[in-house]
This record gives C-alpha cells, structure tokens and sequence, in this order.
C-alpha cells in the first residue's frame, strides 16, 4: 500500500470511525463490528508502514519535453535520503501518466523537463483531485520548462498563484540548512535561484524550484560535469524536498 493511501486511511481511522463508532454506540452487535474493523485497520496500517518502501513516480506529460531525461537523477536522490535521513523510499520509482488515475498510489510526483507541456481538461483537474487529497508535486526547471509549466500551473488552480519561498521557509531547514535558499547548480539564465510554491488551505501542495536545476547535481558526475561540492548541495536540499513532504505534519495537515 502507497504511503500516501496509508495516511488516508489512518486519518480516517482516527477521525471519522471515531464519528460513526459514536453513532452507533447504542447498537451493540454493529458497534462491536466497527470496533473489530478498527483494530483490524490499526494493525494493517502498523504493518504497511513498518514493513512497506514509500515509492515515488516521475510525471509522463504530453507536448514534446523530454519528461524522461536524466534518469539517474532521480535514483540517485533516492539513494542519498535514504543514507542521510530517517526514512525507507523505494529506490524504483515509477513513471506515471499525468491524466491516469494511477498518481493518485504515490505521495510524491517529480515532474521536469526542457521544453513544452501541454495538458487538457481531464488531466488538470485529475491533478488537481490528487493533490487536494493529499499529493504532493515537486516541478524542477531544467531549462525551458518555465514558459510552459506556468500555464499549465494555472489550468490546475485557477485562483491559487505560484508564491516565492522566503529563505527562512522550513523546505530550506530541514536535515540541511540552506540560508541562502536554493543553490545555482546550472546557469540557465544568469538570474538567481528561486523556489516558488502553491499552497491549498494553508498546505503546501506544489514546489517549483527554478533557476536552480537540483536534478542537474542528482545525476550521475559524469552527465553533466557539476562540481562535487555542488552536487552535494543539490542532493541536500533533494533530501531536504523529501523529508519535509515525508513530515507527518505535512501530510496530515
């Protein structure tokens, strides 16, 4: 089970059984039910997450942007949370349409690429849908994404605008402090790194680093020749995107 399942169920666990156990409370035969199933959830949820990898997927998009390049980026990150932090995601990660249902089985989706993306109206609100239950979507520039992403953004959440992260953000202070916010891993357009964020009743669901280009230092050293001591930076501040949406406080908020 997705650990993204998982917390929607344990949620409803704690909050909603709680509500219909006290509906009930009066028919002894369908409460002593509920309260069979209840424990039978806890334990199942116990389990899942004691024993079950977190698994993550990479968005497949239509348009012509190269969705799939740097494939090492992403194993990579993986690889390196794993050894810093307190947390067990699978280090195969799938690739997932962005109209399919299928998003809806991962807690976090890592989207990027060079050049365009469309999106139509099914697909916008399927995205929409996943992350107003819970999703979360974490969008890297790699140089020509911007001018298309923005758009596409907007589709999603008509309303809600791309807001700049100040540098005191908790995204930038996790395991890895990064005071200055995101580093420069690749010059794109000579401006300064920013990391952008759409937020949801308070809660964070997109993050959009640009100017940055992390995934550039996840790669492999030889794809892209970036110094060793940036390529850690860059993995760093991955580690620190994973575990802030991995936080229980941001998935259950």
């Amino acid at each position: 089970m997705a650990v993204y399942s998982l917390v929607q169920v344990s949620y409803m666990t704690y909050i909603e059984l709680k509500l219909m156990i006290s509906a009930v409370s009066s028919h002894k035969n369908l409460f002593l039910i509920i309260l069979f199933t209840c424990s039978f959830l806890f334990t199942e949820i116990a389990a899942a997450q004691q024993d079950a990898d977190f698994r993550i997927a990479r968005v497949q998009y239509r348009g012509g942007g190269d969705w799939y390049n740097d494939p090492s980026s992403l194993t990579n990150l993986i690889r390196f949370a794993n050894a810093n932090l307190p947390m067990r995601i699978s280090e195969r990660f799938d690739d997932v349409a962005i109209g399919s249902r299928d998003i809806h089985r991962y807690p976090f989706l890592y989207l990027t690429g060079h050049g365009n993306i469309t999106i139509n109206t099914a697909e916008a609100a399927n995205v929409r849908r996943y992350l107003d239950n819970g999703g979360f979507l974490y969008i890297d520039d790699d140089y020509g994404l911007d001018p298309f992403i923005r758009p596409v953004l907007r589709e999603i959440f008509p309303d809600d605008d791309l807001v700049e992260l100040p540098f005191t953000h908790p995204i930038f202070h996790q395991a890895f402090s990064f005071p200055q916010g995101l580093p420069k891993v690749h010059e794109h357009d000579g401006k300064p790194p920013q990391g952008f964020a759409i937020f949801r009743e308070g809660r964070m669901v997109v993050f959009y680093t640009y100017e940055s280009n992390l995934a550039d230092g996840w790669a492999d050293a030889d794809v892209h020749s970036v110094p060793e001591d940036l390529r850690i930076e860059s993995l760093q501040m991955g580690a620190n995107v994973l575990y802030y949406v991995f936080s229980s406080h941001r998935l259950l908020n």
